[in-house]
């Protein structure tokens, strides 16, 4: 019952609105030029600084998913779950020179998505059209899965009716209220949100690591109830350490869901909206301290087992709903004021990345497909007001996820959705060093990546939930004919067949002299910093200068 938790629904319910109301205000913060442009709505006016840089992507990349959802995986199935904290070490070096190339050209050229730079770069807006489709459908059940988590609190809290409208109600005012303030304010919000957001959860999290295993006994019992939970388990998988079967799958999801990470929209977003290169260096250098935080939120895994807590009934008869597990445990082992504080850490952890997440899928669609096949000529205005309608659009799909589909299936959409996003790197990620690939070869790469991986997707079952197929990224490679019962992530596949096959018809077509566009990039355009003159593509004038500033 409701009432049982009132001190935490009070809490949870004064910082919500705070944060809310800053979302508002936010409108006016950094003075912004006009907000009737994507470079002002969509990337905060290209100014961020180091602080407002490192929170704002740190904030949307580790969400209300990886605080509920990480500590459930290895609530349920153990060690494999740490897959999430070494690809977030990996991410970095990995994509350090990367980023930095992409917002010198996105300085230079006035770019505001990664399909902007593949139309430029490879003179094809087919190419950019299918990276834009593909950042759009990759990041939609992303933000559902937002939702997962606040409704994971909720129910936690009681404030949830047997009825689908009383049980979704709570979500649908929380998700009415941040598409007021994203649609006033737009990035701008969740960049000054961030900051109370990232500011709860390290506080929860350092003091839950501290206090939790005075509490439980000290993590030698912890961990030894860990064990004991997974050995006596009917049908044993990782326990506290991987099996053999499941140590590739760990390492080619490690290592593709970092490839993945900073290819989303949302995340690309948050680096475009940064002031300089300086910037950027900075925040994947410190950017790994988010990591740190993100195995000792893991941790809590393993002490909800020690804790004896036992998940909510899920949608389905008979299920639980693994997402609980933490809100649970904060329930019954801190004071109904500071698990209230917990809640309100996991729910505006939501409300940042699904901001920037609908932010980010509304520019591809304004950039990429309503400018470049339906309204060339559509003003800046024209173009800040039809993203902010189409933030809205993507907003209430994601509600309509969580409504209509159930939650586990959401979080296999979301494993789903790296796979799909992969698809982009060898047009994104490669075309920043090099524009050897032929432009319908790099169609064609898109093509069989994506077909492949949809069908390795398909044939993933889980007798567990009674899904016969896409039931989560682990595809058996038994089934392509190895004698073997490990596991591979299908999005480390499909990238290496799409890279293969973009590498060989790359070949053919430059053999057979192919037409392949001009690149409208230059070399020098790679290392542009802030003051270097900027231009917009076409047109001899310096994009700066072209917009007045406003009194």
């Amino acid at each position: 019952m409701w009432r049982d938790h009132l001190t935490e629904i009070i809490v949870f319910t004064l910082l919500f609105l705070l944060v809310s109301a800053m979302g508002f205000v936010a409108a006016r913060w950094r003075a912004p030029r006009d907000m009737a442009h994507l470079d002002e709505w969509g990337l905060g006016g290209r100014s961020f600084g180091g602080w407002i840089t490192w929170f704002l992507v740190g904030g949307d990349l580790y969400t209300a998913y990886t605080f509920v959802a990480v500590p459930a995986l290895i609530f349920g199935a153990g060690a494999a779950g740490f897959f999430a904290v070494p690809y977030t070490i990996v991410i970095y070096p990995l994509v350090f020179l990367v980023l930095c190339r992409l917002w010198s050209v996105s300085h230079r050229h006035g770019f505001v998505t990664p399909a902007d730079f593949v139309r430029n770069r490879f003179d094809s807006p087919i190419l950019a059209l299918l990276v834009a489709i593909t950042g759009i459908v990759a990041t939609m059940p992303y933000i559902a899965l937002q939702l997962v988590g606040i409704e994971a609190v909720l129910k936690t809290m009681g404030v949830t009716g047997d009825s689908a409208l009383a049980r979704h109600l709570p979500i649908i005012i929380a998700f009415a209220i941040l598409a007021a303030y994203t649609y006033q304010s737009g990035l701008r919000a969740p960049a000054l949100i961030a900051f109370v957001k990232d500011s709860l959860i390290y506080i929860v999290i350092l003091v839950a690591v501290v206090y939790l295993p005075y509490k439980l006994g000290g993590w030698g019992s912890i961990f030894d109830a860990a064990d004991a939970k997974f050995k006596a388990s009917p049908a044993p998988g990782d326990g506290i350490l991987l099996n053999a079967n499941n140590q590739l799958q760990y390492v080619t999801l490690a290592f593709g869901s970092a490839l993945a990470l900073f290819l989303y929209p949302h995340s690309i977003t948050g680096v475009l909206a940064s002031r300089n290169r300086d910037v950027i260096k900075r925040n994947m250098s410190a950017l790994p301290a988010y990591s740190l935080l993100l195995g000792l939120i893991a941790l809590l895994g393993y002490m909800a087992i020690a804790a004896n807590v036992k998940p909510l009934p899920g949608a389905k008869a008979g299920s639980v709903d693994g997402n609980t597990v933490v809100p649970l445990l904060f329930d019954s082992q801190f004071p109904d004021w500071f698990a209230g504080v917990a809640y309100a850490a996991i729910g505006i952890g939501a409300l940042v990345p699904a901001a920037i997440m609908s932010i980010a899928a509304a520019n591809l669609f304004t950039r990429n497909i309503y400018k470049e096949y339906l309204k060339r000529d559509a003003s800046p205005a024209q173009e800040a007001n039809v993203s902010k309608i189409a933030s809205l659009v993507v907003k209430v799909g994601a509600v309509a996820c969580i409504v209509f589909l159930d939650p586990q299936f959401s979080i296999d959409l979301q494993l789903i959705g790296g796979v799909i996003i992969l698809q982009t790197l060898p047009a994104v990620a490669l075309g920043l060093y090099t524009r050897w690939f032929h432009r319908g070869a790099l169609i064609a790469g898109w093509v069989a990546g994506m077909g492949l991986g949809m069908w390795m997707l398909y044939q993933i079952g889980n007798p567990a939930t009674g899904k016969k197929h896409f039931a989560g990224s682990a595809f058996p490679l038994s089934e392509f004919g190895f004698d073997t019962k490990k596991t591979i992530y299908v999005g480390i596949v499909a990238v290496l067949v799409n890279l293969a096959v973009a590498a060989l018809l790359t070949l053919v077509l430059r053999a057979t002299k192919v037409a392949d566009g001009v690149d409208g990039t230059t070399p020098d355009d790679y290392f542009a910093d802030e003051g270097d003159p900027r231009v917009i593509p076409g047109t001899e004038r310096d994009a700066d200068s072209a917009r007045e500033p406003v009194a």
